[in-house]
This record gives C-alpha cells, structure tokens and sequence, in this order.
C-alpha cells in the first residue's frame, strides 16, 4: 500500500487524486486488489491467522463483546519485531467490524494539521491505523491525546492575545497503533491504549504451516519437507518465510518443473547464500570480521561498521537482533563478542575462552 491510505467513506474526488490517496468503501475491504494486501498473501479474518494463538484470542473476546454491546473497540497498540503480523492484525480488525480504515504513517505526521484530514474523515466506529507510532513528534502526540479520550480536537485559531481555541467534536473511531520500539512511545501516549499486545516469534511449525497455506495461494506443489525447511531458515518470522517462498517457487519454476522439493529448496537457498540457521553472507560477514579481525571481541560495533563499509544503525537493526537471539554474538560493557556457538556455526576452531551464548 502507498504510505498513507485512506480506505473508507467515498469514491476518491480530484481532491483525494492529487493528494495521493485513494478512497475504498468499507465492503471493498473484503476484495482488496492482491497486490495491495501483500500480493495476497495476508490472511484476511482473525481466524485465519497462525500462531500468536493468545493475543488473537484476546482480540476475538474484545471484538466479540464490542459488537454485542453495540460500543466502539477500545485503542489498540501492537509492538514486536518488524514481521511478525502487526499490519496483518490491523488490517484484520475492520474487516471483522464491517467498518471503513485509513492507514498513515508516523514517519508522515509531522504537524497536528498532517493528522486533522485522518481524524476529520473517520466515519464512526472506523479504525485509524497508524504504523511506526513511534515516530510521532511529541507536539502530535499531545494533540492526539483528546482525540482518543474525549474524540475531540482543539484547534488554535490566530496568535497572540487574538488567538482563540476551537473545540472540533469527532465521531468516535478505533486508534490501532503499531511499533517495533515501543520504548520510544511516550507514557502519556502508550497508557490511553486499551489493549496492548505483543507479539512473539513463531515456532517452525507454525511457520512450516504458513509456508505451505501461501504455497496453495500461489498454486506452487510443495513438499512437507521443503516447507519445513523453509521455515527452519526464516529466523521465526513469517515475512521472511514469505520472501524465501517466493524465491524458492522463482527457482522451480526457472531450474525444475515448478515443484518444490527438499532439494529443490535447499539449492535455492544455498543461491541465496541463505545457510541452516537463516543467516546470510552478511550475517557471517558480521561474524567473521569480529572472530578473524578483531580476534572474537570484545569490540565497538563502530569498529565493525566502518571495517564492514557499513552505517552502525544497519548492524543494530538489521544484523545483530538474530545473532543475539540466536546466542551465536553477545554484547558486553566492552563491545560485541563471538560465542563458542558462533565459532561453532562458522566452523571455526572455538578459542580457549570464548563468550557464551546459547544457540536455540
């Protein structure tokens, strides 16, 4: 989807065209185009989705009573890692409400008047999607605040001893935020939220099975045992698996008869320099420069940044967050440091006294 859609209320006018935005009714929910819904790929209904069994439970009670009480949902708030279903839950919410959605970006909202078209044309009980919520600007967080408690705005008309405030009535609508740093959400903000729900990695059997459902939407012939090995490389995450399916189905159809086997997709793998564990060549890269160059760590990751030729904030977000969880690099108060199970996994000779960690 573009950065900032609006999916509710008309069909667009040359207004909504110039700005970028179209407009759906809220039925067209149902049937949005597959390219716009993750290439089709997305489940659609709560029900349908696998893994995250207790905060989807959660949502179905709340929804549940919502409806029979005839009230608006409660504000929503979704953190984890990035991948692991925040978008897909919101977008499923509304349509298991039967009612209208806009999606912005925090990134986008930079001044209380970049959100006063999203709260102005939320039609009632509609949700307000708002992804990387974290990085909303403190001035639109506190404009915000009266929104969500009171649906209502206040707007500030002139300046000076001339300047008066105007009180802007809304029609009620559910807030769903989503974050991958929801340290970074202010205490103000994260406590008008009714519910907040984490959102935890997957299992490789829950993975396996989403691989082979979006397998059958993609009319590719898998084997139980190439969706499982799949699975095993995606780091617990359906996004990637997604990603890798995808590429894997490419090079049955471009290499083999379209059949996905075990072999087939351990060989598109191995194309992709994608080893056992999920890591690729820049993952080992990462660990190699700090067991080879800098003798196992400790070390800055400044230090590894500039010997890699790449920015610092690429190592902390995109790199390390797997190599830490899978117990292969460890940070101290010294610097980032190998583990035996990295050694292990590079197939390099393990030092007298290297760091510990535990691979999962």
């Amino acid at each position: 989807m573009p950065r900032e859609t609006i999916v509710s209320g008309p069909p667009a006018d040359d207004d909504d065209q110039s700005l970028g935005r179209r407009v759906y009714h809220a039925s067209d929910l149902e049937a949005l185009p597959g390219d716009e819904a993750d290439h089709a790929l997305r489940p659609q209904r709560i029900r349908d989705m696998v893994g995250q069994g207790e905060v989807t439970a959660r949502l179905e009670i709340a929804l549940d009573a919502a409806r029979k009480r005839s009230e608006i949902l409660g504000h929503i708030l979704f953190d984890g890692p990035p991948g692991l279903g925040k978008t897909t839950l919101a977008m499923a919410i509304p349509r298991e409400m039967g009612v209208g959605f806009q999606i912005a970006s925090g990134a986008a909202l930079q001044a209380p008047k970049d959100l006063v078209p999203y709260l102005t044309n939320a039609e009632e009980n509609s949700v307000l999607f708002i992804d990387e919520i974290h990085r909303l600007p403190k001035v639109v967080e506190e404009f915000l605040y009266p929104a969500m408690e009171d649906f209502r705005i206040d707007i500030t008309l002139g300046d000076g001893m001339n300047a008066r405030t105007i009180n802007m009535p809304l029609r009620p609508f559910t807030l769903i935020g989503a974050t991958t740093r929801a340290g970074l959400i202010s205490a103000p903000l994260r406590d008008r939220f009714v519910m907040r729900e984490h959102l935890e990695f997957y299992t490789l059997e829950e993975l396996a099975e989403i691989v082979a459902r979006n397998a059958r939407k993609l009319n590719t012939e898998i084997a139980p045992e190439a969706c499982r090995e799949i699975a095993t490389r995606s780091r617990g995450t359906p996004r990637l698996a997604n990603n890798r399916l995808r590429w894997v189905r490419d090079y049955a159809t471009s290499k083999h008869d379209g059949n996905v086997t075990l072999s087939v997709a351990d060989a598109a793998l191995k194309m992709q320099a994608i080893d056992k564990l999920g890591l690729d060549g820049q993952d080992r890269k990462y660990l190699l420069t700090i067991a080879q160059t800098f003798h196992g760590g400790p070390v800055g990751v400044e230090a590894v940044a500039h010997t890699m030729n790449l920015p610092p904030d690429t190592l902390v977000d995109e790199v390390e967050p797997f190599l830490l969880r899978a117990g292969l690099v460890i940070r101290t108060p010294r610097g980032r440091k190998v583990t035996s199970a990295g050694y292990v996994h590079l197939g390099l000779e393990v030092p007298e006294e290297p760091a510990q960690g535990n691979l999962f």
